[in-house]
């Protein structure tokens, strides 16, 4: 195997591992029924969403969407949805079409909320808050 292809496949399994980690650290978690929190949204972002949507939100050209200014966030169930079971396969943000994989997140309803509060209040979002009670709803029809 070539070096190119060697360093592709290295970037690839580094991506895979880090890109949507499994749990949020202890201090980022919310206590159960505590509003969302900046700080606790801004730790869960950083231990499980900087790897593929970068520190300013702007992900990966080509590979991973934005979420800085992302219109794809306009539909709050569909977000939350997202956040919660991962997904595959091609979506469109902003425009522009990307086909890539985002691990399943084991983050509870709290946490869901707390990061989504984050995304939703950064990166030259609108704003808004995403609670617990809307992440159990969604959680609930699937």
């Amino acid at each position: 195997m070539n070096k190119i292809h060697l360093s592709a496949l290295i970037a690839l399994i580094f991506l895979i591992g880090s890109c949507g980690s499994a749990t949020a650290p202890d201090s980022a978690k919310a206590t159960e029924g505590s509003h969302p929190t900046a700080s606790a949204g801004e730790a869960i972002y950083k231990k499980t969403c900087i790897t593929c949507h970068q520190a300013n939100g702007e992900g990966l050209p080509n590979t991973f969407p934005p979420l800085a200014k992302s219109d794809y966030l306009a539909n709050k169930e569909k977000t939350i949805r997202q956040v919660i079971n991962g997904g595959s396969g091609d979506i469109v943000v902003n425009g522009k079409n990307y086909n890539s994989t985002m691990t399943q997140l084991q983050l509870s309803d709290e946490e869901v909320a707390s990061v989504l509060t984050y995304v939703y209040s950064n990166f030259g979002n609108s704003g808004g808050t995403v609670t617990a009670d809307e992440v159990k709803s969604v959680r609930a029809k699937m």
